[in-house]
């Protein structure tokens, strides 16, 4: 963009790169010391660590720091102070970071930047520094990688090559820019750190929405949706979450499944006689929030029980149904993701193709304004395709969720009626819970190697161990009962599905290996009688090969495009 320009004194073409809002941030003396971001033509956002280096953090030696243009034709120098309470640094902690500078003349770039509030549990971004002996700068990219800290509110970058360029001092206050998704080219953070240790490097970026909780003057800079609008109008709990044992329970499961490597559909119930309400969910999405992690103590979340706490970002988006129309859930998915947008059916299908899976909260579904509605235009295929497509969706009901609404997970915290007449014990109980939940790693382990694989494969069983254990936590304070009697009963119907599971999925994995061989056996015979060149074998054989290595592998097609090969060379054989 080029333009007239008054430039120390005189006029001047002004020329801006595609991103303008790249300068250093340089000492009184021009020395450089870290990066920021251009807002407009008055402000720059760096970090604190930063402005202190340069000495002229509040109380510090130096009155201002000098900001220098990297993006602009011909080049500019501003001296800027730090606005007033807008400095944030708490020293050798992962908090804060952040200082707003205020130059003394304006930029006169006419650019504005906004701050875009995105998920940081995956993707990638690009930085642009200033290290050592390297003035005008260099890029680095890295891989956002969320956070598995219980305590702190940065998100951790990841080198994705070897051997590139990587972020070092120098880079700090450089604008984190997201590269390809629906954010590609938005500045979403900004780096605050970095870590090398031998060849382990990494680094840290402050997400926008903590910055805003720290600065929040700079509200006009930021775009998109918050991360959690789960509990947003509610205030703040008061109450003792987790002193409950059902909702500590309830917790840990949750944990478990959302900070591994596990996908799929979580069915949560907040209602029923048991009244466990949503507090616990609402209190662990917040857990997760970036902005909520800049007003929550490191003792809050360190002194939490065991999985109770989930790393920055683990959610992408979290979002309260109640009152809520379609279009209202829709329009926070869309602003919340970045979606090109469209009715809910086209908002469902580009959640489905967002690359990283996004990890989703749902609340209040049976309260919505037209629940039915909800369920079937938004998210009951999304639940039903959360598994196959990497998608973690939890989904919350106050009442009985539909019959025929699909899940991988029920954490339904009402009692389980069972017979107390056989006495079942609590380390009965236990034990038949355990060896269920390790048949059903396995059962899952198999079906991301083969069943996804096949057309028409058998549906894996929900897991039934997480919700089992919920009720155990309970239960066991009362031996013997009727629960734990039906918790022995229910694990056990449990491993017999799984049985069936196993035992099906296995014969579609034993036929797709018998055609496999023996369309192998006939190819080497056939080769050797008339030649691998035959072109007549060869037009019968490709389309067998491919209908056996193309998924999903529908194998009453190949197991008839093998058969019709095999017919043509035995009597390609007997003719011989």
């Amino acid at each position: 963009m080029w333009r007239p320009l008054p430039y120390l004194g005189r006029m001047a073409l002004h020329h801006h790169s595609d991103r303008p809002w790249r300068v250093r941030v340089d000492d009184e003396e021009g020395t450089p010391c870290g990066a920021g971001v251009l807002l407009d033509d008055r402000h720059v956002l760096t970090c604190a660590h930063v402005v202190r280096y340069a000495g002229a953090a509040p109380g510090g030696t130096a009155s201002h720091v000098r900001i220098s243009s990297v993006a602009c034709r011909p080049e500019w120098t501003r001296t800027a102070r730090v606005a007033l309470s807008t400095w944030v640094h708490d020293h050798d902690t992962q908090r804060g970071d952040v200082a707003l500078l205020e130059l003394d003349e304006p930029a006169g770039c006419g650019t504005r930047t906004t701050l875009w509030k995105a998920p940081i549990s995956g993707g990638t971004v690009q930085v642009y520094g200033f290290p050592r002996d390297e003035p005008f700068g260099m890029g680095a990219d890295a891989r956002l990688a969320g956070s598995g800290h219980r305590q702190g509110e940065w998100g951790l970058l990841k080198r994705i090559r070897e051997g590139d360029p990587w972020i070092e001092r120098g880079y700090s206050g450089a604008g984190a820019m997201a590269v390809g998704g629906e954010f590609d080219g938005r500045v979403i953070g900004i780096v605050v750190a970095d870590y090398v240790n031998g060849d382990a490097k990494a680094a840290w970026m402050l997400p926008t929405e903590t910055i805003l909780t720290y600065l929040p003057r700079i509200e006009e800079f930021t775009g998109g949706d918050r991360n959690d609008e789960l509990g947003s109008s509610r205030g703040e709990l008061t109450e003792d979450v987790l002193g409950d044992p059902l909702r500590l329970a309830l917790t840990q499961e949750l944990t478990r499944l959302l900070g591994g490597d596990w996908c799929g559909t979580v069915v949560v119930g907040t209602g029923g006689t048991s009244a466990v309400g949503d507090s616990w969910l609402v209190r662990l999405v917040r857990t997760a929030d970036p902005a909520a992690r800049a007003t929550a103590t490191d003792a809050e979340l360190t002194g939490a029980p065991g999985d109770t706490v989930l790393g920055l970002g683990t959610f992408d988006a979290a979002y309260d149904a109640r009152a809520r129309s379609v279009a209202d859930v829709s329009g926070y998915l869309t602003g919340r993701f970045g979606l090109p947008g469209g009715d809910p059916q086209e908002v469902r299908r580009q959640l489905l193709r967002r690359r990283p899976p996004a990890c989703l909260v749902v609340g209040g579904v049976d309260r919505a304004q037209d629940p039915e509605a909800l369920l079937r235009e938004l998210l009951g295929q999304l639940a039903a395709r959360a598994r196959s497509r990497g998608l973690r969706l939890v989904l919350g009901f106050e009442g009985t969720p539909p019959a025929d609404l699909a899940y991988d997970v029920s954490l339904d915290p009402e009692p389980l009626r069972g017979d107390a007449v056989r006495g079942v014990t609590a380390a009965e109980a236990h034990a038949a819970v355990e060896r269920l939940a390790a048949q059903e790693d396995a059962a899952s382990a198999l079906q991301r190697e083969w069943g996804v694989r096949f057309f028409a494969a058998p549906r894996l069983p929900p897991r039934a161990a997480p919700r089992l254990r919920v009720r155990l936590a309970v239960a066991r304070t009362t031996e013997p009962g009727h629960e734990l009697t039906a918790i022995h009963d229910r694990a056990h119907d449990a491993r017999t599905a799984l049985v069936r599971f196993d035992h099906d999925l296995r014969r579609l994995i034993t036929a797709h290996e018998d055609l496999t061989a023996s369309l192998e056996l006939h190819r080497v015979r056939a080769a050797r009688y008339f030649g691998a060149e035959d072109r007549q074998l060869a037009e019968r054989h490709a389309p067998a090969a491919r209908a056996l290595r193309t998924e999903p592998i529908d194998l009453e097609t190949a197991r008839g495009r093998v058969r019709r090969y095999i017919d043509e060379v035995d009597r390609r054989l007997e003719e011989e």
